[in-house]
């Protein structure tokens, strides 16, 4: 990372293309765009309707020939073209006309820790195509751990936990670089279908995707922990009438339906503290893991973990952001690279 640091504060804007959600930092300016990775597209002419916010509200609601694509899965682009017709439209005619301006525009773009070459390159085309003369590519890791405030550039360990939709990754952060890492597929969604799953099983009720957060209404108040209420109600569609029908749930049959994607999360923990080097693991007992991106928010998902490993979790500020604001310190040259004070020669 301090090898990069010097290329970094020479870009222009950085990106951050999440499967949940895209962020955009424009130096000097601040974040620009913080929207939804989703856009609609009329299949018979090929145009673009809705991005962000708007095209995820159309999920599910579309004439047949109204198409909502997600080009992003995984922290990585699968369609590259669309990918670039979605930023284009979310940073809007001012903002593309100001980074236009500049005579050799730099871009600097999230990648998670084991994106394959075709997914870093897909990242480079992605922005490339937005005009970028050159693309730096950030471990999200390192970059989450710089926005959240972790001393990443400091010869001590610290554990993030960057908690995606779609994954979660989790790392040993020293000197500026990743000691060991793990990625685990299971992330907020895995959560919310093993609970829709529940419901349909459980009680024959289906719940709409898009109208509600199932995890924020199952498990309100303490959530994932015993603490939590004993039950809730939840309104959604009868599997065999099709009618909107109103059922009691027990949240500890919903906290026991969720205990299988969780105890992965568990399991990659364990992977990595087994991994690390003895005297770093020392340094994490201390400081224990600290939880960013958006699914850290998911009610009680902190106390399970702090319950589990008996190490202190701590809950990044506005956790779903440290990525893009790591990248922006980075761009801002608010980051400064270690450096060694050697004796003088007599």
């Amino acid at each position: 990372m301090t090898a990069s640091l010097d290329q970094l504060r020479r870009c222009h804007f950085a990106v951050d293309l999440g499967a949940a959600r895209t962020r955009v930092y424009v130096k000097g300016t601040g974040l620009v765009v913080d929207q939804p990775s989703v856009a609609a597209v009329n299949t018979r002419t090929g145009a673009l309707i809705a991005v962000g916010e708007f095209a995820e509200r159309m999920t599910g609601r579309t004439p047949h020939y109204i198409r909502v694509v997600r080009p992003v899965s995984g922290g990585s682009v699968v369609d590259i073209e669309m990918a670039q017709r979605m930023l284009r439209q979310l940073l809007g005619d001012k903002t593309r006309r100001t980074l236009r301006r500049k005579p050799f525009l730099r871009a600097a773009a999230c990648t998670p820790h084991d994106a394959d070459p075709l997914g870093r390159r897909a990242a480079i085309e992605t922005l490339v195509g937005l005009g970028a003369r050159r693309v730096e590519l950030v471990d999200t890791l390192l970059a989450a751990g710089v926005g959240c405030g972790l001393p990443v550039e400091r010869p001590e360990a610290t554990m993030i936990m960057v908690c995606g939709a779609a994954a979660t990754q989790l790392a040993v952060l020293s000197l500026g670089a990743i000691v060991t890492a793990e990625r685990i597929p299971v992330g907020g969604e895995a959560v919310d279908r093993a609970i829709v799953q529940h419901l349909r099983h459980k009680h024959e009720l289906m719940l709409p995707s898009q109208s509600v957060r199932p995890l924020q209404i199952a498990l309100s108040g303490n959530g994932l922990t015993a603490h939590g209420p004993t039950s809730t109600v939840i309104t959604g569609l009868d599997v065999a009438t099709g009618l909107a029908r109103s059922v009691k749930v027990d949240t500890a049959a919903v906290r026991h339906a969720i205990q299988t994607p969780l105890t992965a999360v568990l399991d990659g923990i364990g992977k990595v503290l087994r991994d690390c080097p003895p005297d770093l693991v020392a340094d994490l007992a201390d400081r224990g893991i600290m939880m960013v991106g958006g699914s850290a928010l998911l009610p009680g998902l902190d106390q399970m973990l702090r319950a589990s490993t008996g190490m202190p979790v701590h809950i990044a500020e506005r956790p779903e952001l440290c990525a893009i604001q790591g990248l922006g310190a980075m761009l801002e040259g608010r980051v400064e690279p270690l450096e060694l004070h050697l004796p003088a020669d007599d």
